[in-house]
């Protein structure tokens, strides 16, 4: 009688293979839970969570926002005594604009002037809407891409910062305010519908609060451009995207057509905006290049196992029930041992 041992037929037959596998390919590697066999998975889902751990408690990015806001108001609020050098820019840019044949503001403003439906609804657009949507927008990044937030923030808070030195070393004299220019100042006429005065946006009895000379760049129209590209890219519904890359402009018209801004005013807040995001990216770039400590330990050649070695419970999971012979690619096989050597076989019967 012939006693059968495993490295002669007989053996027992291996288990049965996946559905699609072939012979000696290499098996799939395991995949998150739930994840279909070969399925790659989501980079967006496993980022997620990792970045969601490096952000930073939330009541402590409310305290820092609210400094700087406030710091933002009181640089604002700081009013230039110089008002002629103020209406000697305003008219240089609306030389530069009729030279340019770029405008618009002159036809918007008169057009704005004589229809108060549209009127009231644009001033409370003005007057609002940029307080409202842009930290709803920055707490949206927090909650919902958190991957994305730091940037986001660093680029508005810088925004924000490269336009008070605008209005620190350009004040500006807006449209509504430039004498003899033809424009027309529509949040005045309207005023009865709203809360403002002649003093822009600001309430009854607190326009001395406010600079209403510091109108280059147009923050409006970049806070406004900040707000849509991150609701046309990260938004999942269609109309909400739509909604999203349209707010810039309706911005930009409404800052035109209010007498508040020039057109080349709210192209100086494109700018401001474009450069505060490059020297966001130029900064994280640097700062992923340079090597951190934990990366630069361990970075020498691995030292090949010595025999006797124990495997890895992942590579004996993967060699368990397998042919003689057959090992998956990039499983070492065990060491040989003299203890397993030396094990003795079934007695013959």
């Amino acid at each position: 009688m012939v006693i059968a041992t495993n490295d002669v037929a007989g053996s027992a037959p291996p288990p049965p293979r996946p559905e699609g596998a072939r012979t000696g390919s290499r098996p799939a590697p395991a995949g998150e839970p739930g994840q279909k066999p070969g399925e790659q998975p989501d980079p967006k889902a496993t980022a997620a969570p990792a970045a969601a751990q490096r952000l930073p408690r939330w009541w402590v990015e409310i305290l820092a926002i609210a400094s700087l806001y406030g710091l933002y108001t009181g640089i604002r609020g700081l009013k230039s005594d110089d008002l002629a050098a103020a209406d000697h820019t305003a008219r240089r840019l609306l030389h530069l604009e009729q030279i340019s044949h770029l405008n618009p503001e002159h036809p918007l403003n008169n057009f704005l002037v004589h229809a108060t439906v549209l009127a009231v609804p644009a001033c409370y657009f003005y007057a609002t809407l940029h307080y409202i949507l842009t930290p709803v927008v920055l707490a949206w990044m927090y909650r919902r891409n958190p991957a994305h937030y730091r940037r986001a923030r660093s680029t508005i808070l810088l925004t924000t910062i490269l336009g008070l030195v605008g209005f620190w070393l350009l004040p500006t004299t807006p449209p509504r305010l430039l004498q003899g220019a033809g424009f027309h100042d529509t949040m005045a006429q309207v005023s009865d519908w709203g809360w403002w005065d002649d003093d822009a946006s600001a309430p009854r009895g607190l326009g001395g609060l406010t600079n209403q000379y510091a109108a280059m760049p147009s923050l409006h129209c970049a806070w406004a451009l900040w707000c849509g590209f991150l609701i046309a890219r990260h938004a999942r519904r269609p109309v909400i995207r739509v909604l999203g890359a349209s707010y810039p402009v309706l911005t930009t018209l409404v800052v035109m057509s209010t007498g508040n801004h020039y057109f080349f005013d709210a192209v100086g807040g494109v700018v401001d905006l474009a450069l505060a995001a490059g020297l966001v990216l130029l900064v994280g770039r640097v700062a992923r290049r340079r090597p951190t400590p934990a990366q630069g330990a361990g970075t020498g050649p691995a030292k090949p196992q010595q025999a006797g070695a124990q495997v890895p419970t992942q590579g004996l999971a993967a060699v368990a029930g397998r042919p003689p012979g057959r090992i998956p690619v990039g499983v070492q096989r065990p060491a040989w041992s003299p203890r397993l050597a030396a094990a003795p076989g079934p007695a013959p019967g």
